[in-house]
């Protein structure tokens, strides 16, 4: 075993003479430098791709005589090498498909990708700007793939689903580095501030083995802005009717040739009690954060070395509970209910690329993460601390077989989480370690046929060894067509309290059911299989561009760690094997009506069931059916100066309560929540590429939910519950901000 994989990582270094040609491939007309593009020995498997400055350097043998340099979009064209020492320089034409290369060409504020085996769905920093997006959690409202509500109605957090499946289950990446998970789940997504992230990437289904085991329903990932890329001064500020303000403020600078920094604040304060309802409970949290991040970029393109460093330092305070709760007198008694949330977060992240300058298709990566959580909390009479210590690290090897339609990933990770929580008068603590080794290979044909299949292999000092297989494939049958099918396992430790905070903001007694010594709390680790398929298809309609996606993802827990709520009285976890399953199902067309107008729509079916100990019951508080709109206009450009409209529509089906039978009947729920039907809109207002304002407004149909809270007039008794949240619970909010920057 030693042997082979010492083959695989020597063979790319020895397989090719040393003799090279030399050349650069660029647009024909523009000299834009083309990334990516394939350039071949004709009759043999001797292939490489040009790098970003559109340059390659090819083996080179007397025998080869034809080389074959083609492009996704333009004519491939074949030369005569007679002198390898020539250096080539070959501009590409466009193919006669104009329409195709339109599309490319345009930038999308949300596109998928017609040659990746994955899934992937690609939102640009365009995309972003269509709704406040003050954060992290607030940065899917425009997307149909990512469900978003509100997970209780003490904490104001909102929760993200995707596939029927809620955040635990989806790995949520910063630049493919792991970040929310462990304690930072609940309350995770608010932490990156939304003028931070330049991109979002959300793959559905189990994703690439490169970045680890735990993820099931899927991926989000989000890139960073780039000190070299961002503007060198930026300037964000918001106001809320609610009078939450937000002030973030970007500061790039070039220190030498090689380095690049840039210094991120960003700060949120909201000190107003709003009680819409009428029920002496705050309509969403009093709170305030100060959140800063110090980015290093170094660049060494001679060398080919790209290095990021990050340095964030969050501090996070929330309160809720009751108009007249005073923590200074009120905290842990009966006076009053109350709940303070303290969170002080440390981390320091580092990604060092290197690419071979001589064998471009050739490349390294290291990922290292260190952090350190602490939050300090109580809900009520109940307190809730976690303090957790956590370091990741990943070596990448990336490379190519015989040609540049073979390439191969492998490498080697490394992970150490260390908790410690207080949970009322019980303590929990615990150290997970585990070390894996990856190898992913990807065959593209150019032509028809992506295909990328991966096998991890790791050890857990808690879940012993296992192995992760995933397949994603992609087929081309017809033009503008990408059919897509994958397969993959995930497997994870439920960090049960951690993951459901709402349930402290409840009088519910907490029960794990048969608990073991071997396990986590008791438990046993979740393990999943997530199956997949998907169309996609380009046309044209009435001469506009347009395109129509259908997907349905099935996900089979073998063993999950139920959270059940179905006795008022009490949650309990427990193991259940082979009877809880997912399936989702998503149909969605984007159209570009006339210019500089696009439509949205999509449809959403879920199917989630479990067997609960009373029984198989739909899962709780999840819509089966959702429809969505969005509908975005931007005026012609004049002077630089232009206007952006936004409007998002979304409809909600009826959801399910879960069972309050158990409770008196004043305090019993029907079985389903009403439908629901909100509208979301913004204008923006560029007076020039320095200066936009923008207005905007959320739930402007004034949707809210009477009673969120079960049991206000008693807070301290046994029916006292928030989590029977199926809609918004402050009504209509407005918003205003200005953006400012300098190239």
């Amino acid at each position: 075993m030693k042997k082979i994989l010492l083959v695989i990582f020597l063979f790319p270094l020895f397989s090719f003479a040393q003799e090279t040609v030399e050349g650069i491939v660029k647009e024909e007309g523009t000299n834009t430098p083309l990334l990516g593009a394939n350039v071949y020995w004709l009759g043999t498997e001797v292939g490489v791709v040009t790098n970003f400055d559109g340059e390659f350097s090819i083996p080179y043998k007397k025998s080869y005589k034809k080389l074959v340099v083609s492009y996704v979009g333009f004519s491939t064209d074949t030369l005569i090498v007679n002198n390898p020492k020539n250096k080539i320089d070959l501009a590409l034409s466009p193919t006669s498909n104009l329409d195709e290369v339109n599309v490319v060409s345009k930038k999308k504020a949300t596109s998928r990708s017609y040659i990746d085996a994955k899934n992937v769905i690609n939102i640009s920093s365009d995309e972003l700007l269509k709704a406040a997006c003050c954060n992290l959690s607030e940065s899917f409202e425009t997307n149909p793939s990512i469900d978003v509500n509100f997970a209780d109605a003490i904490s104001g957090t909102r929760q993200i689903k995707m596939l029927g499946l809620t955040s635990p289950y989806i790995l949520i990446a910063m630049e493919n580095i792991p970040t929310v998970r462990g304690a930072s789940q609940a309350y995770g997504l608010t932490f990156t501030p939304g003028t931070w992230v330049e991109s979002i990437q959300i793959t559905k289904g189990a994703g690439s083995v490169v970045n680890g085991y735990e993820s099931i329903a899927g991926q989000i990932n989000a890139e960073l802005q780039k000190p070299t890329k961002d503007n060198k001064f930026f300037l964000n500020v918001y106001g809320a009717s609610s009078q939450r303000v937000e002030l973030n403020t970007h500061y790039n600078t070039k220190v030498s040739e090689k380095w690049s920094t840039g210094i991120y604040l960003h700060g949120n304060s909201h000190q107003e009690k709003h009680d819409v309802n009428h029920d002496n409970f705050l309509d969403m949290p009093m709170y305030h954060q100060i959140n800063l991040m110090n980015r290093w970029q170094y660049t060494d393109n001679e060398n080919g070395i790209v290095g990021f460093f990050n340095l964030r330092v969050l501090n996070d305070h929330k309160q809720t509970g009751e108009l007249d709760f005073d923590p200074d007198t009120d905290k842990l008694t009966t006076n009053a209910w109350g709940s303070e949330i303290d969170t002080q977060r440390y981390d320091f992240s580092s990604k060092i690329g290197y690419v071979n300058p001589d064998l471009p298709w050739q490349n390294m990566g290291l990922q290292f993460a260190v952090s350190h959580h602490n939050q300090e909390s109580y809900f009520g009479l109940r307190n809730y601390d976690i303090e957790h210590n956590s370091i990741y690290s990943n070596f990448i090897y990336s490379s190519i077989i015989s040609d540049s339609r073979h390439k191969i990933k492998t490498g080697l990770s490394f992970t150490y989480d260390e908790y410690d929580e207080q949970v009322q008068e019980m303590s929990y603590q615990r150290k997970d370690n585990s070390v894996g080794s990856f190898f992913e290979y990807n065959f593209d044909n150019l032509e028809k046929v992506n295909l990328t299949a991966g096998l991890r292999a790791d050890y857990h000092n808690r879940l012993g060894f296992f192995l992760t297989p995933r397949v994603h494939v992609k087929y081309t049958p017809w033009e503008k067509s990408a059919f897509r099918a994958s397969i993959g396992r995930g497997k994870r430790i439920a960090n049960i309290f951690a993951e459901n905070q709402s349930l402290f903001s409840t009088n519910r007694s907490i029960n794990i059911l048969g608990a073991s010594e071997g396990g986590t709390y008791g438990l046993d680790p979740e393990i999943a299989w997530n199956y997949g398929v998907s169309y996609l298809q380009g046309f044209n309609l009435f001469n506009r561009k347009a395109d129509v996606t259908v997907d349905f993802y099935r996900t089979d827990f073998t063993n999950q760690v139920v959270v059940d709520w179905e006795n008022a009285q009490q949650v309990s976890f427990y193991n259940l094997e082979h009877d809880s399953y997912a399936n989702s199902f998503q149909t969605e067309v984007n159209y570009n009506a006339f210019e500089r107008f696009d439509i949205r729509l999509a449809y959403k079916y879920y199917d989630i069931k479990t067997k609960y100990l009373s029984g198989e019951k739909i899962k709780p508080l999840t819509a089966q059916h959702r429809f969505f709109t969005n509908l975005s206009y931007d005026t012609e450009i004049k002077n630089n100066s232009m206007w952006k409209f936004d409007v998002t529509c979304n409809w909600l089906g009826k959801q399910r309560f879960s069972s309050t039978a158990a409770n008196s009947v004043e305090f019993q729920l029907p079985n389903y929540s009403p439908e629901v039907n909100t509208i979301n809109a913004q204008v923006t207002k560029v007076f020039s590429p320095k200066f936009e304002i923008y207005v905007g407004g959320e739930n402007i149909t004034n949707v809210r939910q009477d009673r969120p809270i079960l049991g206000t007039d008693n807070p301290f008794g046994s029916t006292f519950d928030s989590t029977f949240v199926y809609g918004p619970i402050f009504g209509s909010l407005y918003y205003a901000g200005l953006r400012y920057k300098i190239k």
